[in-house]
C-alpha cells in the first residue's frame, strides 16, 4: 500500500527522522493558512507547494512549486489542486491532484553549501535480506544516475540475525563524503530511517532527496513509503491511511468482494482460481498471440455470487475482446463451478464478448457437459491447450 509525502514525513518524524516540515491543504484558502503558520513557526519566508499523488517526478510535471509570498502560494495551490498530473510514473492519463502540501522552504543561505542525497530502505529478495541503498547524487534524475552512472550507487547489505550495525552508517556517510557535524547527523538519520522501515512492516523507503542543509543538518524533502499489505493488520494506524482516490477504481470494486484483481493493458481477460495458476494463465495468452487485460484470482470458492462479481469487474475494461476462464477443481468442484458460470452468466445478462471456460480437476468432464449444455455462448476446453487454441481463435492470431 502506497502512502502520501504527507504521510510518509509524519510516519518518518515519529521515529525521529529529521524531515521538511510541512502542513496539508485541500483548498487554495487552507495552503495560505498553513503558509501562515508555517511561517510563524519555522520563520520560513518561500514555501514549496507540492501536490500529493502516489507517483514520483511531480516536479518534472509541474507539480512543485516554490512561493515566495502569500499570494504566490494561492496562486500557485490554485493552478496545481485540481490539476490532471502527467509524471512519468503516472502514464499518459495522469492523475488528478486533490490536495497539496506546504512545506518550508529548505534550501536557505547559511556557512555550507547545500547538497542532496538518495537513500533508500528496500529489500534484497535474491540475498534474503534488506539493503540500504544511497548515492551522492540525489534529486529529481535518480533514474538517470542508476543507467549511465551506476558505479555512483551504493549498497549496504543488512545481516538480519543483528540489524543495522554503527559502522555501517559511518560507512554510508563517509562514502557521501560527509565530516563534521553533518557526519554525524547522517548516521543518526540512516538509523532512524532504518527503525522506521522495519518497524512499519514496510516494502520500501525512499527518500530522495536527503538534504544536507547550508547549517549541516541532514533532512527527508521527499519521502515515497510502501507498506506491505499482507502485514497491514499489524498496523491499523498505517491501514488508515488508504486513499482510495489514488486507486484504481476498478480494482478498489475488486477488492469489496475479496477478489485479487490487477489492471494490464492487454485484450484478453483472465479469471482464474490460484495466483500460480494466474500467472501460468498470462503466459499461455500471451503464447497464443494475445495480451492479458488484467490478473484476476477468484479464490477457491468460484462459487455464483463470486464469478458474476468477477465477470462484471473484467467486463468494466472497454479493451477487453475476450475472457479465459481457467479454474483447477481442487477444493471444488468443476461441476460445482460450471453451474456458478452459467448461474452468473444469466445475472449478467447479455455479454458481448467471447467466453472461453477452461476446467480442470475433480469432475471436469461433466462440468464441460454443464456448459455444452447450458444453451449459453461458451466455449468450454478441458486441456490447457485447447483453451490456448481457442483463445488464438478469439483473438484472431
Amino acid at each position: 500500500m502506497n502512502i502520501h509525502e504527507y504521510q510518509a514525513k509524519e510516519l518518518l518524524k515519529g521515529f525521529g527522522v529529521g524531515i521538511q516540515e510541512g502542513i496539508l491543504a485541500h483548498t487554495p484558502e487552507e495552503a495560505v493558512t498553513a503558509a501562515k503558520k508555517l511561517q510563524e513557526t519555522t520563520g520560513t519566508g518561500w514555501w514549496v507547494v507540492k501536490a500529493q499523488i502516489h507517483a514520483g517526478g511531480r516536479g518534472k510535471g509541474g507539480g512543485v512549486k516554490l512561493a515566495k509570498s502569500l499570494d504566490d502560494v494561492k496562486e500557485k495551490a490554485t493552478n496545481i489542486i485540481g490539476m490532471q498530473l502527467v509524471t512519468p510514473q503516472t502514464g499518459a492519463e495522469g492523475k488528478k491532484v486533490h490536495k497539496v502540501l506546504i512545506a518550508q522552504d529548505v534550501y536557505y543561505p547559511g556557512p555550507t553549501e547545500t547538497k542532496e542525497f538518495y537513500v533508500s530502505v528496500l529489500l534484497d529478495r535474491a540475498n534474503g535480506r534488506n539493503i540500504i541503498m544511497y548515492s551522492t547524487e540525489g534529486g529529481m534524475d535518480i533514474e538517470e544516475v542508476a543507467e549511465k552512472t551506476p558505479h555512483l550507487i551504493f549498497k549496504e547489505p543488512v545481516d538480519p540475525r543483528v540489524g543495522l550495525q554503527g559502522f555501517q552508517t559511518r560507512k554510508i556517510a563517509f562514502n557521501l563524503g560527509l565530516s563534521g557535524e553533518a557526519f554525524k547527523q547522517m548516521t543518526k538519520f540512516v538509523a532512524s530511517l532504518y527503525k522506521a522501515y522495519e518497524s512499519s512492516d514496510a516494502d520500501m523507503f525512499e527518500i530522495n532527496p536527503v538534504l544536507k542543509t547550508s547549517d549541516d543538518k541532514i533532512i527527508a524533502v521527499d519521502a515515497k513509503v510502501n507498506i506491505d499489505e499482507n502485514a497491514l493488520y499489524r498496523h491499523p494506524a498505517l491501514l488508515a491511511l488508504r486513499d482510495i482516490l489514488e486507486e484504481d477504481p476498478t480494482e478498489v470494486e475488486a477488492g469489496e468482494h475479496n477478489l485479487n484483481y490487477v489492471k494490464l493493458d492487454g485484450n484478453v481477460g483472465c479469471m482464474v482460481n490460484g495466483a500460480g495458476l494466474a500467472m501460468a494463465t498470462m503466459d499461455i495468452i500471451k503464447l497464443s498471440g494475445g495480451e492479458p487485460a488484467n490478473f484476476l484470482d477468484v479464490g477457491g470458492t468460484a462459487n455464483a455470487e463470486r464469478v458474476a462479481n468477477a465477470f462484471r469487474i473484467i467486463l468494466k475494461d472497454p479493451n477487453v475482446k475476450a475472457i479465459l476462464v481457467n479454474i483447477f477443481g481442487g477444493i471444488v468442484r468443476c461441476d460445482r463451478v460450471a453451474n456458478g458460470i452459467v448461474e452468473a452468466y444469466k445475472q449478467i445478462g447479455d455479454i458481448k464478448v467471447p467466453i472461453i471456460v477452461r476446467l480442470q480437476g475433480t469432475n471436469a468432464i461433466e462440468a464441460k457437459e454443464i456448459l455444452n449444455n447450458s444453451g449459453l455462448s461458451l466455449m468450454a476446453a478441458v486441456g490447457l491447450e485447447e483453451a490456448a487454441a481457442l483463445v488464438k481463435s478469439v483473438v484472431g492470431k
